[in-house]
């Protein structure tokens, strides 16, 4: 697993400053671009579906749906995207959730999750955790199991895992990267 994380950290690019003074931004594109790198991200996200026995995938938008589309596909399994508030049209169910300034709701198809279903979460990044946690209740809303919640990277000086962890009610968080 060293030379994974090794090979990895390597294409994730630091750029300071952004969005905002002080951020110090971690750029996974040219991770994206380097297809050695790309497809040992999909591998190691791909095997954790499957050891945690996963039959759906779900993507946080928006890089979550990079990473989350073609993890489903190496493993085998189905993708839900879950999309910020207004952006599917049909039938959805909906959670918010608080920001550090203000609040956000995030969205699934009503029908595309059911009773049965084991789903892995997968995105780029834990952070804050409020987007993830928002999944994992939405989730459950629909009438499906947590199979856990998979990320590239997370921001080990921000309080995402504290955050999740009570709604993963026992469910595995992994992350490739700690930062």
């Amino acid at each position: 697993m060293t030379d994974i994380k090794d090979l990895l950290l390597s294409r994730i690019r630091d750029v300071p400053d952004y969005p905002e003074p002080g951020v110090m931004f971690k750029d996974i594109t040219p991770l994206l671009a380097d297809p050695e790198a790309f497809t040992a991200l999909t591998d190691a996200l791909a095997e954790l579906c499957v050891r945690h026995g996963a039959t759906k995938v779900v993507g946080l938008e928006a890089r979550g749906f990079i990473l989350g589309a073609p993890v489903a596909v190496r493993a085998g399994l189905g993708f839900i995207p879950v999309r910020k508030a207004g952006k599917l049209p049909g039938a959805t169910l909906s959670q918010s959730y608080d920001l550090e300034y203000g609040s956000a709701e995030i969205e699934v198809h009503a029908e595309d999750l059911a009773a049965g279903d084991r789903v892995m979460v997968i995105d780029d990044v834990l952070a804050t955790g409020g987007t993830a946690e928002a999944a994992l209740h939405l989730i459950r809303r629909a009438g499906a199991q947590v199979a856990g919640v998979a990320v590239l990277m997370e921001l080990g000086f921000l309080p995402g895992r504290a955050r999740v962890e009570p709604a993963l009610q026992g469910a595995p968080l992994d992350a490739l990267l700690t930062v």
